[in-house]
């Protein structure tokens, strides 16, 4: 009996170790990270979870500056706002041989579309509808960026916004929660690439997190209060999309949602960010996103702290509530050591993906930050992306393509403003570099053409006015003679051209963070100076700088030619020249939609419909109807819309079935037929109405495009597969499904299109 027993202990031995030895053993990250904490304090610790400003630091003095002091004490994970190999590599040398435990810095910055090579705006890049310029873009962004000693970027901001009052819709993809995944998903792809072997790839974060674009009033910071429903189909899908492409971090928005801060909500940060989505990175606050939430009404610096922490949050940018308050709460049983045990393993493990603890230096090699730089190759790739961002909106007559012969015109006070074209959130940009739309139109141009100029006027008459919006280095050189002078002047040059080309519309600050405007009007003394131009009876050309959309109805009747190129970036002036002559062809489409009264805003396609929409579609008013006594419902120009120097004609529109089940895919083709006289390209783009639902559904919801190249004169049949996962949204219970019923497509060239076929989808 006893070797009975003996033989049995020894079998459940057997199986035991059995047992253990099919746990996977812990990675080799695992193991390096957790025994680097086994040796941390607490105070290093919270010193992982500390993200400030680079302060005071510069080359030569790292040594000296309270920063670094603190970075050789542990208190420090990372640095901002600090750029140059020499910079960056001497405080690296400071944690990595003067700290106790040699932790390398994260060293991050706004690399927001583009590094010193600056690509247009995100707004204007996103109407390239091009994903793979979009993912170069970013490629040669962080190229350039990490040669200069930067490993991580605070982009995509991928905020939906319908609000064009608030400015910082310049940072973002538009209004569409579709096109805003795919830039999404681009963006994250192009900054990071397959992994971080490269020197080349860097940490990518994605940002608002969440709903930032949708703030009361349009102003920035404010209040946003929506439905869970709208949230998870409208809001969310970019951000759930930049995870899903691997974003190995989020940073928190600033506003409130269901009544508690981004920065402190639970809710958001934890259940739906990494319970729901499955994010494994980590979560960094905005600037002071953390001391912000004392004046929110959440507690002292301490209690906003635990919270924050509590809620999912990493790092604290600037704030140092982590750094200062969280060892208190610790003591007083307020947080536990797991919860910071996570923050640390979190931010440790995206120092080891970057390859620091192997090599501190990786990202500070003076070689490359000498000749991957704004390189000529660099440059003429911006051009080219830039030229395809602009869009056209109008141009009657056929008065563009200009031709490169007689005298034209330059008029305004964006003409020769180099300093304005990188536009808002361009930090790493070297403004005397860009070229300004004068001097690009002078190059492309050639010896055949005459080139005249004139400012014509301020930016606004307000002085005050002007310098808010002309921030950052970015002066417009305001000329001091009276109104009347500089109006006469413009209209006495006017008088010796063929043709008006006049640069109006927003400078580069008066969009983009804490640039909220209530009117979206051109300056009224650049208005008035184009009226006056238009007295001439010349062909005149608006080419409109701009950051949102903007109120353009006195300028959409008069003026013949209107091209808004938002701001191209550091090429601007050859990108908009190559387009005005016809080396290029326009191929742009708005990704927001253009208001006719900021009475209409928000205002954006993908609308639902009331119990009483208004039946007719030449914008009549109709009493007992939803719409406005003084104004049509349509918008001034439709998402999706911009037009070409040729013509493009929509035929044939074929389904593959009348019906399919939610195993079977729908093919959509359609054919697009070049009518005109130029090679162009045509974003064909395809939407689906879901008729009936146990929610109400949008009008339109784009779930497909294509941006194709057609010769002059030639045909192509186009292509979409529409698959179950098109036809779901977010229901009641917010579960993700696609309901049974009768669908419509819709394929055109903007979103106002009404080719259409139906099919429906069954059990």
């Amino acid at each position: 009996m006893r070797k009975q027993y003996a033989i049995l202990l020894t079998l459940l031995s057997i199986c035991c170790v059995a047992q253990k030895s099919t746990k996977p053993a812990p990675s080799a990250k695992d193991a390096f990270v957790s025994s680097l904490m086994a040796k941390m304090t607490l105070e290093e610790k919270l010193g992982q979870l500390n993200l400030p400003t680079s302060g005071d630091i510069t080359t030569g003095q790292a040594n000296s500056s309270d920063v670094a002091k603190k970075i050789e004490q542990g208190k420090v994970g990372g640095l901002f706002n600090i750029k140059t190999v020499a910079k960056i590599k001497e405080v690296q040398r400071v944690a990595v041989e003067k700290s106790r435990l040699r932790i390398p810095l994260l060293f991050g910055m706004d690399v927001i579309h583009g590094y010193e090579t600056t690509f247009p705006i995100p707004l204007g890049l996103s109407c390239t509808w091009d994903m793979p310029l979009i993912e170069r873009s970013a490629q040669i962004a962080a190229k350039e960026a990490s040669a200069d000693g930067i490993n991580w970027t605070f982009s995509p901001m991928v905020d939906i916004a319908r609000d064009p009052r608030w400015g910082r819709v310049s940072e973002g993809s538009g209004e569409d929660a579709y096109l805003g995944s795919q830039i999404a998903k681009a963006m994250v792809n192009g900054y990071q690439g397959k992994d971080f072997s490269s020197n080349t790839s860097i940490l990518s974060c994605v940002k608002h997190f969440a709903l930032y674009g949708a703030p009361e009033g349009g102003r920035d910071y404010n209040t946003v209060d929506m439905s869970r429903i709208r949230m998870y189909n409208d809001y969310f899908p970019p951000y759930k999309a930049a995870v899903d492409a691997g974003v190995t971090s989020v940073m928190a928005s600033f506003n409130e949602i269901d009544g508690i801060p981004a920065t402190g909500n639970k809710w958001l940060m934890t259940d739906v960010l990494r319970k729901q989505w499955g994010f494994k990175g980590f979560v960094v606050t905005d600037y002071t996103g953390i001391s912000e939430m004392i004046d929110h009404g959440m507690g002292d610096l301490q209690q906003v702290s635990a919270l924050a922490l509590k809620a999912g949050i990493e790092m604290d940018m600037v704030s140092e509530g982590f750094l200062t308050t969280l060892k208190k709460s610790y003591d007083e049983k307020k947080i536990t050591m797991a919860q910071i045990d996570h923050a640390v393993r979190l931010i440790l493990n995206a120092k080891y993906d970057l390859g620091l603890f192997k090599d501190p230096y990786k990202y500070c090699d003076e070689s490359r930050a000498k000749s991957e730089i704004f390189t000529q190759s660099h440059r003429s790739e911006a051009r080219k992306i830039a030229a395809q961002s602009l869009v056209l909106l109008k141009n009657k007559g056929q008065v563009l393509p200009l031709k490169k012969s007689g005298t034209i015109a330059v008029i305004g006070p964006l003409a020769d403003a180099k300093e304005n074209m990188a536009g808002t959130w361009s930090v790493a940009t070297k403004q005397e570099n860009s070229i300004s739309l004068l001097a690009g139109i002078k190059e492309v141009a050639g010896p055949s053409a005459k080139i005249l100029y004139a400012k014509g006027s301020n930016l606004d008459d307000d002085a005050a006015y002007e310098e808010r919006g002309t921030m950052f280095g970015k002066t417009l050189h305001r000329d001091n003679r009276t109104k009347e002078a500089l109006q006469t002047e413009a209209i006495n040059i006017a008088k010796q051209a063929d043709v008006i080309v006049c640069a109006m519309g927003e400078s580069a600050e008066m969009s983009g963070e804490s640039s909220s405007r209530t009117e979206l009007e051109i300056p009224a003394t650049q208005q008035q100076l184009l009226q006056e131009l238009l007295k001439l009876g010349k062909p005149v050309v608006l080419v409109l700088f701009n950051g949102r959309p903007l109120v353009l109805n006195r300028e959409s009747e008069t003026v013949p030619a209107i091209l808004d190129v938002w701001f191209p970036g550091s090429e601007a002036g050859y990108a908009i020249a190559d387009v005005l002559f016809g080396d290029e062809n326009p191929s742009g489409k708005l990704t927001t939609t253009f208001p006719r009264s900021v009475g209409q805003i928000p205002i954006y396609y993908s609308h639902k419909n009331t119990g009483r929409p208004l039946a007719n579609k030449e914008g009549k008013f109709e009493k007992f109807r939803s719409n406005y006594l003084d104004q049509r419902n349509e918008p001034l120009f439709p998402f999706g819309f911009g037009l070409s120097y040729t013509t493009f004609e929509y035929s044939n529109l074929k389904l593959s079935a009348q019906k399919i089940n939610s195993k079977q895919n729908l093919k959509v083709t359609v054919d697009v037929a070049n009518t005109g006289n130029y090679d162009g390209k045509e974003v064909v783009q395809l939407y689906i109405r879901d008729l009936v639902g146990s929610v109400t559904r949008p009008v339109k919801e784009l779930k497909g495009f294509q941006k194709i190249n057609i010769k002059k004169g030639e045909k192509q049949t186009v292509t979409f597969d529409i698959s179950i996962q098109d036809l779901k949204f977010y229901n009641a219970e917010l579960q993700f499904v696609a309901e049974p019923g009768a669908f419509e497509i819709f394929v055109g060239t903007n979103s106002d299109t009404d080719i259409k076929e139906k099919f429906e989808l069954v059990n």
